[in-house]
């Protein structure tokens, strides 16, 4: 008899569902697994294309992020605000799924096979005679535009896809209580999809190996990885589908917290109000801070990596099979950290002490990979002789090494405790806020990183030349992410008790 409480408890602890709560749970994890494979898919594949394009190197990811990713995320945001006092919620869902779905389609069989002419291939050397060698990377951007055009799509997918719509949903159908048992859940069993996705990546990029003479190798990848992507999309509208048709009107599983809130309602939404909420909110105003300094330092520790990376593998199918390995190794990582690690620290520590994983992780890690980045040329080299490999490789593991600890803890703890955050909100501070925070934060952050990379290129050159330099500015932001999550964590535990929200 005394075993039963013992599995009760363990069931509580890895599995705290209700068996009646599994037709909500289940699909939401699906939906969540399906937008996560195809990230990784986009998210692996984009830099392969910007990085490895002709002209290009890593040196070309600051200006995307700065004057492509953030004009793209404001304007996305301004039609999304009309539409949405347009359109339905179920609506825009849809639309916005299927608009990402066929642009994907169409840069694989139209875009990419005519690159060669589309591309700016004899302005983008006029301006390499005449611009300074520290805004190559700007040049890139211009000479390989349909890579960038890609490379922000794809960038928007998990911004919109993952943060807007997915977590959007999540918190219009769960309760606090539900999101303490079920958000781990959708991370743990989500995640899955890194190291599938993964996986699948670099299967897809090793079929050069078996394709007749002529056939252009990336181009077939390309097309392998667009027709899974696709279907994919597909299988997310239907999961929407079957939700909105038969858990949302299922009143034991939907109970909406504003009585005079509609389980269909219409968005009231505009930019300027949502700016202004987080302006003038202090709660809106750490959240934004969390995501932003994530997006500065995680963006400025990353792009030093890929320098080192593109330096080891040219060749856009080895580049693209490396990533591959790394999804799923992160993949793998961040399904023990949710197994083991998320639910407990939630729940035994609290949110602030999960919220503040992250950056530890990070803060750790990034200056391990800098100190190697600037100090390896005074190690003796019978020691990496020893190890059997040369120092870029070395750089290169270390680097993916910080990237995958960076990436798990953010999977695990960051993303969870940051949707927890937005539940006590008021109707309006949720739809308004996050949007703002989601499509904003992410690339203001990215692009405040970018923007600092920029500058110090043009004064020093190269990316190599500015280590030192990128090191000192991300700890500045460690201490402002630092700061934010201690106080967003007491007004979290404020704010709750306050509203009596369990």
């Amino acid at each position: 008899m005394s075993d039963v409480p013992e599995f009760g408890k363990w069931r509580e602890r890895f599995w705290p569902v209700h068996s009646h709560e599994l037709k909500k749970l289940i699909p939401m994890i699906l939906m969540f697994y399906l937008i996560l494979f195809n990230y990784t898919i986009l998210r692996d594949t984009k830099d392969t294309l910007v990085v490895t394009g002709a002209g290009s190197g890593a040196e070309i990811i600051p200006f995307l992020k700065l004057w492509v990713n953030v004009p793209f995320a404001i304007g996305f945001t301004i039609i999304y605000s009309r539409l949405s006092n347009e359109l339905r919620r179920n609506t825009l869902f849809y639309l916005i799924i299927w608009t990402f779905i066929l642009f994907f389609v169409f840069f694989a069989l139209v875009l990419y096979p005519n690159r060669d002419m589309l591309h700016f291939h004899e302005f983008a050397d006029y301006l390499e005679g005449v611009l300074p060698g520290g805004l190559k990377g700007l040049v890139a951007v211009i000479r390989n535009w349909t890579f960038s055009l890609f490379y922000v799509m794809s960038e928007l997918w998990g911004s919109v896809c993952l943060s807007m719509l997915f977590w959007g949903f999540a918190n219009h159908i769960n309760h606090i209580s539900e999101s303490k048992r079920f958000y781990a859940l959708f991370g743990m069993m989500g995640n899955l999809a890194l190291p599938t996705a993964g996986y699948f990546v670099y299967v897809a990029s090793s079929v050069r190996e078996n394709l007749p003479e002529g056939v252009d190798p990336w181009g077939y990848s390309l097309n392998l990885m667009t027709g899974v992507l696709t279907l994919g999309g597909v299988l997310i509208v239907v999961i929407y589908w079957w939700m909105n048709r038969y858990v949302i009107t299922d009143p034991t599983l939907f109970k909406p917290i504003d009585s005079h809130e509609p389980a269909n309602e219409k968005l009231k939404l505009s930019l300027k109000d949502s700016l202004r909420l987080i302006i003038h909110s202090k709660y809106l105003l750490c959240i934004a801070l969390l995501v932003i300094s994530y997006g500065v330092c995680i963006n400025m520790v990353e792009v030093t990596w890929k320098n080192q990376l593109r330096m080891q593998y040219p060749d856009p199918n080895a580049y693209n099979q490396f990533m591959g390995l790394f999804s799923t190794c992160t993949g793998l990582v961040t399904i023990c950290l949710m197994l083991f690690v998320t639910n407990n620290v939630i729940r035994r520590f609290g949110w602030t002490v999960a919220a503040l994983c992250t950056p530890v992780v990070l803060l750790i890690t990034g200056s391990l990979f800098f100190s190697f980045v600037l100090f390896r040329d005074s190690i003796p080299g019978g020691v990496f002789t020893a190890l059997g490999m040369t120092p870029l490789m070395l750089t290169v593991i270390l680097g993916a090494l910080q990237n995958i600890l960076s990436k798990s803890t953010k999977y695990a703890l960051f993303d969870p405790t940051k949707e927890m955050s937005y539940i006590p909100l008021s109707p309006e501070e949720k739809v308004k806020g996050k949007a703002a925070v989601d499509i904003i934060g992410n690339p203001t952050g990215k692009s405040t990183g970018s923007l600092v990379q920029q500058v110090l290129m043009v004064m020093f050159g190269s990316l190599s030349a500015i280590a030192p330099y990128v090191a000192v500015i991300v700890l500045g932001f460690f201490v402002v992410w630092i700061g934010s999550a201690r106080s967003l964590g007491k007004q979290f535990a404020e704010v709750t008790k306050e509203r009596h929200i369990t």
